[in-house]
Parts: C-alpha cells; structure tokens; sequence
C-alpha cells in the first residue's frame, strides 16, 4: 500500500491521518487480540526502568518539551513519560478524548503535526485545545503478532516543523520500545513459568497455574484443567471454576488459603477435595506464591497441582515463546557454560546453538574477559542482583549491545539487544548539536569580537580555539592584508604541551612553502584542498632546520585548507590538521569547515568595510565643523563623539562664532536622518545660518524664522532642530559683572544653564516651537535671562540624553544631576565627563556639545596703542 503524499511539511513515509480524504474511525478498533496483548503488558509496562530510559532518550535526541508511552486497551493509560507534569504515570484516558487513538487509528503509519491546532483529527482534543501539545509526533508499537496496542509520541507546546530524520528516529526508538514491552511481558511470564516449575517438582510434578490479581484471569496448563474435569472450550480461566468444583465443606477453607497468601505476598498450602461433573471426588494438593510489585501490592499468584506432566509443558511453552522473540537471550550456568541460545542470539552472535551449547562463553567470546560484559556478569551473580548496562563487543561482532543479566538459582539469564545503529545515531546527533553550537558560538564571538586595529588578530585566535578539538586536533588561521601580503596570525593545538610548536609553526612556515603546497593552492584556486597524507605533501618540501623539526614534532596526518572569501575578494584561509590516529573529515566536518570559512570570511570582510565607512564618515562629519572662537568674556568648548554602532555620516552639528558687535553666537542642531544627504542638509544650514545670523542685530529666535524661510525657499525638503543663544553685554553690565543669554529654541531639547551658585536651570520655554522644515510661518520667539560671572551654557544633542536604553526626560535629569556635580571641573572636563557617565557603554547616536562659561573675573583691555576692536571682540590678526 503507498502511504499518501505528507502534508504541512511532513517527512516521507508519515501520513496526517485527518487528511486522507475520508475521516478515520475516531478510535481504532476494540479487537480482543489487541485488548489481550494490552492486559499483558500494562502491570510490567507501568513504572518500568528500561522504558522511562528509553523514553528520557527519545525526548533528548528529538529536543522536544515531553515523550511518551501509552498503551490503549479499553483506555489510554500513560506507562511512561520524560517531561510530562507530575502525576501523568498511570493516568487514564477515554479514547475519545485519547491522542494515542487517533494514532493506533492510522497504523502502521506514522502521525505527525507540525501544529496539532490546525489538524483536523486533534485538534478538537483536550491536550491540544488547553495548549499543552502544539507539534505532535508519535508511531504505534506493535508487539507478539504485530498488534498494535499503543504509541511512542513526542511533543512540544509550540508547533515544530518536524524532518524525515525525526520520523526515522522515532520510528528506530519506537522498535526499541516495542521490544522492550515484549520483552518485560515474556520475561514476567518466563519468571512465572519458571516458578511454577520448580514448585510442580516440589510437589511431585503436578499441574500449574497463574492467577493474574489485576485482571482475574486464572492460566491452568492442560494437565490440571483435565485434573479438575474441563476442557478448554468449558474452562473459564477464573477463580469461578475453581469453587465450582472445589468441596462445598472446604470451600471456605480454600478461600482463607487464598486470600491469606495474597494478603502477605506470602506462600499458598492447602489440601482440598474437588467433586468432578462424573460425581467423582478427588483431594487436590495446591502450592503457591503470591508475587508484588515495586509497591509491595501483589498482583499474581502462581503455583501448582499434582500432574507429572506439567513440568515438561511449562519448559514447552517457555521454549516457544523464547523461540519466537525478536530479542537475543541465552542462559549460562554457574560455571558459565551455555544452556539456552534462542534463534535471535544465534544470529546476533553469529554461532549455531549446536556451537554455543555446553560452551564456556569466555572461550566462545574472549574478548568479553575484563571487559564491562564479565565485570556485569559476574557482579549480577555474585549480588543477586539483575544487571542492565551497555557495551561494546570488538570484531567480529563489532557491535554494540543493551545488555540485561538478571542471576537465578540455575546460572544467569542474558537479554541483549544490538544497540548499534541507536549509538550511532546518538553519536551523529550529538556531533550535528555540537557543529551547530560551534558555527553559533564562532558567529557570536566574531561580531563581539571584531571591530578596530588589532582586533582581527584577536578575534581569529578565538576561531581557532573554538574549533579545537571537535574538527581536528590543531588550527593554523591565516589572513590576507589590505595589499595582499599574508600573515598567519593564530594557532591552537588541542594538547597544551603542543601549543608553543604550533605557534612556532605558524610563525615559519609560510617563508618555507612553495607555490605547490595545498595552503598556496587553496589560495590560488580559491577551491577546499583536502590533504590525505600532510608530511607527503607539505613535510618533504620544507627545508632542513627549525620548521621541519617543529612540522615533525606536530606529526599532522590529515588536513583540510579552505580559503576564505566573501564578494569575491579572498581574505584567508582556515588550515585544520588531525593526528594519524584519527579519521579524515567526512562530508559532516566539510560541510562545517565550509561554513565556517564563509561566515569568518564575510564578518571579516564586514569589519574592514565598516571600518572604512566610519572612518570616512566621522573625518567628512568633522570636516564641517569648526574649532570654537576664544572671546575675551568666555571659554567655549565644543564636543562631537560619533556613534560605535554606525557607519553613516550624521546630521548632529554645532557651531560658535561672533557678531561684528561682538556677541557671542552658539548653535546646537539635529538635522533629521543618518544618511549623506543628512549631511549635505547639515551643512546647507550650518552655511546659511551663519550668513543669516552674522549680520549686526539678528537675534536668535530672527535667525530661526529666515533659515526656516530658507528651507522653504529653496525646497530643500529638510527638518531638523536647532536651539541657538547670543551672550550680550553692554559696557555698564560688563562693570557691573553680568550679561544677558539671548536664546531661542526649534524643537531641541533645553539647553542648561549652570549658575555660579551651582544651580542648574532648564531653558525651555511655556510651550515647545516648531522644528525647522514644518511651518515657514511659524511664530518664533526670544527668551532673556541675566547672569553673572562664572555661569555656564550647555547646548547637546538628544543622542546624549535619549535612547534605547534611556527615555528622554530621564536623560535629561540624569544629565541635570551631573552636571550640578561636575560644576567646579574645568569645562573640558566637564564635557568630557558628562558624555562618560551619560554613555558609559557607548554612543547609540551621534553627540554634538557647546559649552560656554564666563569668565569669573574681567579680562583686562589692551592698551590703547593696540588694535581697536569693538567691546567684548577678539583682536584680529
């Protein structure tokens, strides 16, 4: 039968059985056979070791948040579970509400859901619609005659795109499972045969029985139904028959027997006469043993009759179902020679029975002394103690093997399965996690970690270090510079007491390699070299001395060279070597490599173009602004620090100049943007408001509404913001010692003002003005205050006061209180201090800063046969 085309993104060879044009039955069958096969397995199933690991490794290597095992017989009961809440083992579950269900409904096949909301069959189902199964994955197990009586299922609570290795894990680990439930049935029922054989030649070789507690059902073997007067076609297999038969004047004495061995997991003894249908009466000796679970509770009552034939019937049966089992099993007596080897053990130990019978398994298999398999053996047989382990048997079995050893009274019995294809499977995704985490982890550290002179050195030696050991045993890591000379410039060794050679290594081999070595090649070509053999390859070229002895020291036996290059421009290559002893890269360790070689390479290359680009942007950013005037009535200081994180040309400017009458002019702009016309608008108005506001008489709110006549005039398409102050001062206030800040503001923040007395005070006006570019028209106003000598004028950015990380009224009072406490600092210092504490982790933003601070004290004139110049103006010169 051809499985249907998967849908949502399912692998081949799982169907979503809500999809495949009629709607499944909403629970799969309620045949006898599974209900039967369901009954044996549920009291060894629940709270089994084999199972909760074989469970914790399926959640494990799927990443999934919960797997289960769940069987369905008249209900889904949860028998075991990693990642599920507490109280989930045992829980029951109406079919009709049951995932496993609508499973078993589809078997064989598989049922997945990427998202189990939109799937037609579950998500009406509880599980999905409270949110606890968003992904649902899971394949039936199939057990004895190929029965399907449960499920393995994986899930998460958010949906998942689940891959055909996802289904062809399960499936493996479903197999796994499926065996396991098997396996625990028949050793229970081999337990329990085994039981009632030696208590049939305790008692003379009589009939057996099997009374399982949990379900009532009572197994007689042939001898004793035929010892009660049945056959199989009347005998019920329940308690019933017995006192149906059983004396009416001993059946109460019967009962106490009974129920007093199941009250004390304790042993059954009692004689009792039965009358059978031909009026006959006959006395019955019985011998039993209650047998408990994990909790003490006895669940199964085990025992015989007088038969002579029942001990030869019981071995039968045990042998049968041996015989027919999936799993290897084999038993040894006391002195380790083979007594049983079922069919499966022979084909997995690759002897015939008639070869292993009668052998001692330490001459059969040598390779088992002194290994975990005899350490297992003879540990389970000197403790009692059953003994589960894995293992690893060398050729010819080459093989690894999930091994269960439990003693008895005759030797040991061996349960094992090949567990090979599972470990490698294991190994290949734990190496798969491993690769993904060290690409993940390089491409992390090489964005922390380039950036600026020196940095790629740095940041390379991290790369080799990181791949180290899980892609080879050392890493030489090379780069090209800028005019195309090449510099090894890291190294890493996995054995520490090698390091230095490899280091010295790198620093000699590169004036030692001709034009045919694979590194020269790899370059060249710009193609991976993968080197079999290095000392044929590299070692015999180099020349006599110290490089060929630290070569040999290194003794590298396998290689791989892949040049890194991104837009076409090749900027190194990344050289992995491994010992002789380990394998050469398989197409996994390639791909690996490749990946890495391509993300350092562009992350490189990213680097030195950001580097250019800053460059290039904060010399054209400073470029158009000037060095401040130094007036004789103040100091002004001026700051612009470009942003770490970007690349491009800001719009912050600033500018200081003087009026022909002498004031002191002071400009604080934003133009909007962070491009190359940003900059091109910012000086477009830095050039325009110069002109505007050098004229004699233009007050700063003036100058404000013409450049905002100008943007408009001229339909530059620009805003920006913009606060400007004029320091003013007539001959009788510079005698009295103070003067007048004229200031204006465009939608910038508040300039502070930082009085003498240590007073900080915010220049804002009633209600905020217009920014420039918005409204030609708009009123624009001047505001005067009067200070004295030693104030302070802070004009800023908002990349000093806004963010990210910092909303803007909180920057401004953080930038209020800093300032207060760095008021008695010279005013360089000033400045470069509140940027610190402001920004300590970095600029998000371009910064442009003006300050202004008075003079304390009044500078003296020159004499009178210097050079004129109007009050308060510097000479010129």
């Amino acid at each position: 039968m051809t499985a249907p085309e998967p849908v949502d993104g399912a692998p081949a060879g799982a169907i979503d059985a809500g999809r495949m044009g009629t709607p499944p039955m909403d629970t799969p069958p309620m045949d006898t056979a599974r209900l039967d096969a369901v009954r044996r397995l549920e009291s060894t199933a629940l709270g089994s070791r084999s199972l909760q690991r074989l469970t914790d490794l399926t959640q494990r290597l799927l990443g999934t948040d919960a797997a289960a095992v769940s069987l369905a017989g008249d209900v889904e009961t949860v028998v075991s579970g990693a990642g599920l809440p507490s109280g989930s083992l045992g829980r029951q579950v109406p079919l009709a509400d049951s995932l496993c269900a609508v499973v078993l409904a589809a078997a064989p096949d598989a049922l997945l859901a990427p998202s189990a909301a939109r799937h037609p069959r579950l998500a009406g189902l509880p599980a999905v619609r409270g949110g606890a199964v968003g992904a649902y994955l899971a394949v039936p197990l199939a057990v004895f005659d190929g029965t399907a009586v449960g499920t393995l299922a994986v899930y998460s609570g958010a949906e998942r795109v689940w891959a055909d290795t996802d289904v062809a894990l399960l499936r493996q680990l479903g197999d796994a499972v499926s065996s396991e439930l098997q396996l625990a049935a028949l050793s229970q029922e081999f337990e329990a045969h085994r039981l009632r054989f030696e208590l049939a030649i305790d008692a003379a070789e009589i009939g057996s029985f099997d009374w399982d507690l949990a379900t009532g059902r009572l197994v007689w073997d042939d001898r004793l139904v035929a010892l009660f007067g049945y056959d199989r076609s009347t005998f019920d297999e329940t308690i019933g028959a017995v006192m149906a038969r059983c004396h009416p004047d001993d059946r109460e004495r019967l009962t106490e027997a009974l129920q007093s061995a199941i009250d004390t997991c304790g042993e059954y003894d009692a004689e009792f006469r039965i009358v059978l249908p031909t009026g006959e009466t006959r006395w019955i000796q019985g011998r039993g043993r209650a047998l408990a679970d994990d909790h003490g509770v006895a669940v199964r009552l085990v025992g015989a009759g007088f038969d002579t034939t029942s001990q030869r019937h019981g071995e039968a049966r045990v042998s049968r179902v041996l015989e027919v089992m999936r799993s290897a099993f084999f038993s040894l007596d006391r002195d380790w020679r083979f007594t049983y080897v079922n069919a499966e053990a022979e084909r997995v130990l690759e002897r015939d029975r008639d070869e292993l019978l009668g052998g001692s398994v330490w001459d059969l298999f040598p390779a088992a002394v002194g290994s975990d398999f005899e350490r297992n053996y003879r540990g389970a047989a000197a403790t009692g103690e059953e003994r589960v382990f894995e293992a690893y048997y060398p050729p010819p079995l080459a093989a690894w093997f999930e091994v269960r050893a439990w003693p008895g009274p005759d030797g040991l019995s061996v349960y094992f399965l090949d567990v090979t294809e599972r470990r490698e499977a294991e190994e290949r995704a734990r190496r798969s996690a491993a690769r993904l985490t060290l690409v993940a982890e390089v491409t992390a550290g090489l964005s922390a970690a380039l950036g600026g002179a020196g940095h790629e050195a740095v940041a390379m030696q991290r790369v080799a270090e990181s791949v180290i050991p899980l892609l080879g045993d050392w890493v030489i890591v090379s780069l090209v510079d800028g005019d195309g000379r090449m510099r090894d410039v890291a190294s890493w060794h996995r054995d520490p007491a090698l390091r230095p050679a490899a280091a010295r290594y790198a620093e000699l081999r590169l004036a030692s390699l001709g034009p045919t070595a694979p590194l020269m090649r790899a370059l060249a070509s710009g193609q991976m070299r993968i080197v079999d053999d290095v000392d044929a390859a590299v070692g015999r070229m180099l020349p006599p001395g110290e490089v060929s002895d630290v070569f040999r020291t290194l003794e590298p036996g396998s290689a791989i060279t892949l040049p890194m290059a991104a837009r076409g421009r090749t900027l190194g290559a990344l050289s992995v070597y491994r010992a002789p002893d380990r394998t050469p890269v398989d197409q996994d360790d390639v791909a690996t490599v490749r990946d890495l070689a391509d993300r350092i390479a562009l992350a490189l290359d990213n680097s030195r173009l950001y580097e250019q680009q800053r460059g290039l942007a904060e010399g054209l950013q400073r470029s158009l602004l000037t060095a401040p005037p130094a007036p004789d009535h103040a100091e002004i200081v001026v700051r612009y620090k470009a942003a770490v994180e970007a690349a491009e040309v800001g719009g912050d400017w600033y500018d200081a100049f003087l009026q022909p009458s002498g004031a002191t002019m002071v400009v604080i702009g934003d133009v909007v943007g962070h491009d190359t016309e940003a900059a091109a608008a910012m000086g477009q108005l830095r050039g325009m408001l110069r002109g505007i506001a050098y004229r004699e008489g233009a007050g700063p709110a003036e100058v404000l509404s013409q450049l905002d006549a100008a943007i408009h005039g001229l339909d530059m398409g620009t805003m920006a913001t913009a606060a400007i102050a004029r320091v003013e001062q007539t001959p009788e206030e510079r005698a009295a010692g103070s003067t007048r800040l004229r200031w204006s503001n465009a939608g910038h923040p508040p300039p502070l003002l930082l009085h003498p007395d240590g007073r900080v005070e915010e220049l804002a006006g009633e209600r905020a003005e217009l920014m420039l570019g918005v409204d030609p028209s708009a009123s624009r106003t001047d505001a005067v205050v009067t200070v004295t000598r030693g104030a302070t004028l802070l004009l800023y950015t908002d990349g000093l006061v806004e963010g990210r990380d910092l909303p803007l009224d909180e920057g401004i009072a953080r930038l209020r209180a800093a300032v207060a406490q760095l008021a008695e600092e010279p005013l360089a210092v000033l400045c470069d201090q509140v940027i610190e504490r402001l920004r300590p982790e970095g600029l998000q933003d371009d910064v442009a800063l003006v300050a202004v601070r008075l003079h304390r004290e009044d500078r003296p004139r020159p004499a009178e046969a210097g050079p004129q110049r109007v009050p308060g103006r510097t000479p010129q010169r």
